[in-house]
Parts: C-alpha cells; sequence; structure tokens
C-alpha cells in the first residue's frame, strides 16, 4: 500500500460544464474526451481539466472585494496581448 497522492485534475462548477469545457479545449488545444449535461472532461498539453454544470451557479465578480475569487486558472503565455484577443475572440470575458 502507497501513502502516494496525485493530483487528477482540477474540477470548476458552471452553469454548463459542455460549454465551457468546448472554450477551454479551443484555446488550449486540448480535446473534450468525455460531456454529458453534468460533467465534462478536457485533457490538454497541460494537463486535466474537468467541468461540473452546477444548477443556480452565479460567477464571481473580479476584482471586488465584496466577492470572492473562488478558483482561477493560471497559463502561461508567450504574448499577452496575443493570448488575450484570442480567449476575448472565442467568448471569455475580460
Amino acid at each position: 500500500m502507497s501513502d502516494s497522492i496525485k493530483l487528477s485534475s482540477v474540477a470548476l462548477d458552471c452553469p454548463n460544464a459542455g460549454e465551457l469545457a468546448a472554450f477551454y479545449a479551443g484555446i488550449t488545444g486540448g480535446e473534450v474526451v468525455f460531456v454529458n449535461a453534468e460533467w465534462a472532461t478536457v485533457n490538454g498539453p497541460g494537463g486535466r481539466i474537468d467541468f461540473q454544470t452546477a444548477a443556480g451557479y452565479t460567477p464571481p465578480t473580479w476584482p471586488d472585494p465584496a466577492s470572492s475569487m473562488q478558483l482561477h486558472l493560471d497559463f502561461v503565455v508567450d504574448d499577452l496581448a496575443a493570448a488575450e484577443a484570442r480567449v476575448l475572440a472565442a467568448g471569455a470575458t475580460k
């Protein structure tokens, strides 16, 4: 028996798992490998992200001291302006 603990993925609550998975697959070059009404999984070059549809989901606002950030994902990019334009064109909000 091993006491090894390895991170499998990060799971994000969202209003629509399939839509958000498609967005992240598109911007990272990943692939949606599973999707149903409640859950979706993206395998990408940097790892796996899971998405869970949560009824009544309210996204955080940032920066707003009255609202916590809850969770964020950090990505490494070569050109910040180009990456920002790309994700905004894919449907992200600033």
